[in-house]
C-alpha cells in the first residue's frame, strides 16, 4: 500500500495534488511520502513482534536526510557501506549504536571514522579486510566488534546484478571457510566477534531462497558456540521484493518473510539485524515527469519526457519495470495504443519502456514512475550535463523540497580550467 492515488481523477501525493508540485518545482521531480515511509518500515517491524529486532534501513536505497529523518524518528538503524553514508546517517539523527557498516572495500580511514562514533558492529567481507581492521583498532586502542559477511551460495532468483549470495559474487567469505576465518579473528588483536552477517540479493520475489540461507546460518550459529565464539548479533540482512509489476509480481508480504525468520530464530538468543531499504522506500516515492514530445515513427509511437536515464537509471541499467500512470486519470473506455516511452538523453539506452499500453498522450501531460523511492535519486547523475533531479516530502497536506535542482552554473562551476589553458 502506497498514499500515491487519485482523486477526483487527478493524481495526488497524500493530500497534495502532484500538478501543484510540478508547477512549484518543475519536472523532472522525485516525490517521496511521509505516511508510506512511516507504514512501511512500521509493517516491516511488526513482522518481527516478539524477536529482539534492530531495523537497519539501507541507506544505498535512498540516502536523503528528510528520509533518513523520518525513519530516525521512527526508531530505525542505519546500514550504510561508505563513509558518506555513514555521516549521512549520524546527521540525520540515527545513533551510531544502530550503525552497521557493510561493503567489500572499507578504507582504513572510514574505519577510524566508524570507531571513534562507536557504530554497533562491522559487516567484515574479506581477510585482508580482517587484518586491517586489527591495525587501525589497535592504533587508536579500540575494540571492533566484528561480524565476517558470510555467503551462503544460495540462489536469489533474482537479477544477476543485484544477486549477492553466490559463489562468485564479490560479497562476503566462503561458507566454507567460515570457521577457520572466526578463528582467524580470535587471533588477532582488538577484534571481537559479535556475530554473523548475510545477505543474499535484492527484490527477491520468493521465501525458497531466505529459506534455505536461514537454515544454513542457523546451523553456523551453533557451530561457531561449539568453537566458543560468542554469537549475539544475526544479521539476515535484507532484499524482500516489491511488486513493481502487479501484475507479474507478488513477492511475499512482511508477515510471512517474518513467520520464516521466527522459524529459524526465534530460539538462537540473538539480536536479529534486518537491512531492508528497498522494501522500505521503493513503494513511498515516485518520479514526476513531462511529455516534451509525441513521436510518430514508421511503426511504433515515442512518447519522448524531460526525464532521463540519468534520472531513473533502474529501466536502462537493469531492464526494470516501472509502471507509468497519467497524473491526469483517463476517462473509463478511453481508447489505448502502444508506446515507447524514452527520455532526452543521447543514448539508445534511454528508454523507459517498450510497447507500453497507454491512453492518449499529448505534449505537457504529467505522468509518474511508480516504486521511484529507492534506486532511483540516490542513483542519478549529470550526464549530457543534466542537472540532478530535485526532491520533494509529502506530509499530509504540506510539501518541502528536500534537494534543490540547483543551476546550470553550478554544475560548470565544479570544473577547474588549468591556468595553462
Amino acid at each position: 500500500m502506497d498514499h500515491f492515488k487519485y482523486i477526483d481523477g487527478e493524481m495526488y501525493a497524500e493530500d497534495v495534488a502532484l500538478r501543484t508540485i510540478a508547477d512549484d518545482v518543475g519536472t523532472p521531480v522525485y516525490i517521496y511520502s511521509s505516511a508510506t515511509l512511516r507504514r512501511h518500515y512500521g509493517v516491516f517491524k511488526e513482522s518481527m513482534s516478539g524477536l529482539d529486532t534492530l531495523v537497519c534501513f539501507a541507506l544505498k536505497a535512498n540516502s536523503n536526510q528528510a528520509v533518513l529523518a523520518t525513519l530516525a524518528a521512527e526508531g530505525a538503524g542505519a546500514d550504510v557501506v561508505s563513509g558518506g553514508e555513514l555521516a549521512r546517517a549520524l546527521r540525520a539523527g540515527i545513533p551510531a549504536e544502530k550503525i552497521v557498516f557493510s561493503g567489500v572495500a572499507k578504507t582504513k580511514d572510514e574505519m577510524r571514522k566508524a570507531l571513534e562514533v562507536g557504530i554497533l558492529q562491522f559487516n567484515v567481507e574479506s581477510e585482508p579486510e580482517l587484518m586491517a581492521l586489527s591495525e587501525v583498532a589497535k592504533e587508536m586502542g579500540k575494540i571492533a566488534p566484528v561480524s565476517m559477511r558470510v555467503n551462503p551460495n544460495v540462489d536469489a532468483k533474482t537479477h544477476a546484478k543485484i544477486s549477492t549470495g553466490m559463489a562468485e559474487n564479490k560479497f562476503g567469505i566462503a561458507w566454507q571457510k567460515a570457521l577457520s576465518v572466526y578463528a582467524m579473528i580470535r587471533e588477532l588483536p582488538n577484534l571481537e566477534v559479535v556475530g554473523i552477517d548475510m545477505h543474499i540479493g535484492s527484490q527477491l520475489t520468493a521465501l525458497t531462497p531466505f529459506e534455505e540461507a536461514f537454515a544454513r546460518v542457523r546451523k553456523l550459529v551453533t557451530d561457531l558456540r561449539a568453537e566458543g565464539h560468542t554469537i549475539k548479533h544475526l544479521d539476515l540482512g535484507g532484499g524482500l521484493g516489491i511488486p513493481y509489476d502487479p501484475d507479474l509480481e507478488t513477492p511475499p508480504g512482511p508477515e510471512a518473510y517474518g513467520a520464516i525468520v521466527k522459524e529459524y530464530a526465534k530460539d538462537l538468543g540473538c539480536k536479529l539485524i534486518f537491512e531492508p531499504g528497498r522494501m522500505i522506500a521503493g513503494n513511498a516515492g515516485v518520479l514526476l515527469s513531462k511529455v516534451v514530445y509525441i513521436k510518430e515513427g514508421t511503426d511504433r509511437r515515442f512518447v519522448i519526457l524531460d526525464a532521463g536515464m540519468n534520472d531513473l537509471t533502474r529501466p536502462a541499467m537493469y531492464d526494470a519495470y516501472h509502471q507509468i500512470d497519467p497524473v491526469i486519470q483517463a476517462a473509463r473506455g478511453a481508447e489505448t495504443a502502444l508506446a515507447d516511452f524514452v527520455g532526452p538523453v543521447c543514448e539508445s539506452g534511454d528508454t523507459f519502456a517498450k510497447a507500453r499500453v497507454t491512453t492518449a498522450l499529448k505534449a505537457g501531460d504529467l505522468v509518474i514512475f511508480r516504486s521511484s523511492g529507492a534506486y532511483g535519486a540516490v542513483m542519478a547523475n549529470t550526464y549530457n550535463s543534466r542537472l540532478l533531479v530535485p526532491e520533494v516530502l509529502v506530509h499530509g497536506d504540506k510539501m518541502a523540497v528536500i534537494r534543490e535542482r540547483g543551476t546550470i552554473e553550478d554544475l560548470i562551476a565544479k570544473d577547474i580550467v588549468p591556468e595553462w589553458l
